[in-house]
């Protein structure tokens, strides 16, 4: 049965929100075990590695809404424009040797995800940000 871009939207959402907010269930239901990602500050090479990475959000942020603004697809390929705000409730690791207490702003970030699809789930993925904004607006500048 061929996808459609609601099904598409609907899997980039989960990888989405749970990147956003670390939560494991959302993003193992929304990729295959052999994903590979990328981001600003993130590269695994597999859905137990991306699992792993996040570990460390799933505290940071609360009241996550995240909006598609826009979706392309051609083929197994989906580009999602979003935008995310959060409240930064919860210690956001910036590094191994750098963690920044919660400040309770809102946080504000906008990009665009690459996805390609192997059937139903995410097989490789590209989140495009400003991380250098996002951490301007954690640290207060």
């Amino acid at each position: 049965m061929a996808r459609t871009a609601t099904d598409h939207k609907t899997v980039l959402r989960s990888l989405l929100e749970g990147s956003a907010t670390g939560d494991p269930e959302r993003l193992g239901a929304a990729v295959t075990d052999d994903v590979t990602g990328w981001s600003p500050n993130l590269l695994v090479v597999s859905r137990q590695e991306l699992l792993e990475a996040l570990e460390d959000r799933q505290e940071a942020l609360s009241n996550v809404e995240t909006t598609v603004d826009a979706l392309y697809e051609v083929g197994d390929t989906a580009v999602a424009e979003w935008h995310v705000v959060a409240d930064h409730t919860g210690p956001f690791v910036v590094d191994d040797d750098a963690v920044v207490d919660a400040t309770g702003r809102q946080l504000h970030l906008a990009g665009a995800t690459f996805a390609e699809f192997d059937g139903d789930r995410i097989c490789a993925f590209r989140h495009y940000f400003d991380d250098l904004a996002l951490l301007e607006q954690v640290l207060g500048g």
